[in-house]
């Protein structure tokens, strides 16, 4: 990877988070589980059957809100994941990462993802980049 390695993220801290106290500033994390192309080609309207969700994660609660309506105008059913502590659940490698999932289905992903499967496909990039 091209950062070198950071001893806050390197003990579980999201990424998102340390960002955010890196930049002192609120950070909203969003969009990051569904890729580009689908971004570009598979926006739905609202109540479309084929509506990909996208968690919405972060600590400034109006702002949050802010994104999960613009992600929404975007074409994505966005939900509330939660605080950006939390954010380690939409990270690579979870369940709901690129997954491209239904509302229901993302929750669940959301749910059922574990820490020690982002530091695996972390570790796993490392591996092959070195």
């Amino acid at each position: 990877m091209r950062d070198p390695a950071i001893p806050a993220i390197e003990a579980g801290e999201p990424e998102s988070k340390w960002t955010a106290e890196q930049l002192g500033r609120p950070v909203i994390k969003a969009l990051n589980t569904i890729t580009a192309r689908s971004q570009q080609e598979h926006g739905r309207p609202p109540g479309a059957a084929d509506r990909i969700a996208a968690p919405v994660a972060g600590d400034d609660e109006e702002a949050k809100q802010r994104v999960i309506d613009l992600v929404d105008a975007l074409g994505f059913q966005a939900f509330d994941a939660g605080k950006l502590a939390d954010s380690w659940r939409q990270q690579p490698g979870t369940p709901v990462y690129i997954a491209d999932l239904p509302l229901d289905a993302a929750q669940d992903a959301i749910n059922a993802a574990r820490p020690e499967q982002s530091a695996a496909w972390r570790d796993g990039v490392r591996s092959t980049t070195r």
